[in-house]
């Protein structure tokens, strides 16, 4: 018995290990590639993917400023583009391949939950172990307050906007998409750069539903969100 129990672990692991194999292959070898050479690589082929819906929004590429907008659970991200007058445009949405948790802010280290909230973008990594990625600044000010008043020291991190379909507290966009957004940003400038994490779209008269178990200052959180969603139209149907 104890052999057969030792083949059928072997056999689920070998199962395993064939059916995430590239994400293996990644984290094993991730690569030393440069933004820059990443530019070089899709940069062409993602700005002309762009192209269209800027030129469909009446928006210049690339703009100004630029607001992203993740409503977790119509697994969405929405790109705005602000022009020099200030107007918001609003220039595409993708679906969110893949992300985990429920209504709510992220509160710890493995708890699985996508952040709420509004971020920068820290930085970007062309070496991402889904392929390229944004970095989202988690935890923000108000995160760590919250915290600190709360007693809770191990908020997590390496929050990622990135390429793919599996995803754990990150939100994963697909490859081509995560291409598109890699692109976006660096020729944007990660300073002009503005994450909007909000569990529904406010916009809609919705809320997060009732039994989620939201904490006490949730209020307070989702008044900052809606705030942000002010002067952002929303996407037109298909």
């Amino acid at each position: 018995m104890k052999r057969l129990h030792l083949l059928l672990v072997l056999l689920l692991l070998a199962v395993v290990a064939y059916a995430f194999k590239s994400y293996i292959r990644r984290a094993v070898s991730p690569g030393d590639k440069t933004v820059s050479q990443r530019l070089e690589q899709f940069g062409d082929a993602a700005r002309a993917r762009w192209k269209p819906y800027f030129t469909q929004a009446q928006s210049v590429y690339p703009p100004s400023r630029v607001k992203i907008v993740a409503v977790k659970d119509e697994r969405q991200l929405q790109v705005y583009a602000t022009d020099q007058n200030g107007s918001n445009r609003w220039i595409r949405s993708c679906s969110i391949r893949a992300a985990s948790g429920y209504p709510g802010p992220k509160l710890k280290e493995g708890d699985g939950q996508v952040p709420e909230g509004i971020y920068p973008i820290e930085s970007l990594n062309p070496n991402s172990l889904f392929h390229v990625s944004l970095r989202v600044g988690y935890p923000n000010e108000f995160d760590r307050a919250r915290a600190a008043k709360e007693g809770r020291t191990d908020l997590g991190g390496d929050i990622m906007i990135h390429g793919g379909a599996v995803s754990i507290g990150c939100l994963a966009m697909g490859d081509e998409v995560a291409e598109d957004l890699f692109v976006l940003a660096a020729d944007t400038g990660l300073t002009r750069l503005t994450l909007i994490i909000t569990p529904v779209d406010f916009r809609k008269g919705k809320a997060p539903p009732k039994e989620a178990k939201l904490p006490v200052w949730s209020e307070t959180l989702y008044s900052e969100i809606k705030s942000q969603l002010t002067g952002l139209p929303p996407p037109e149907p298909k």
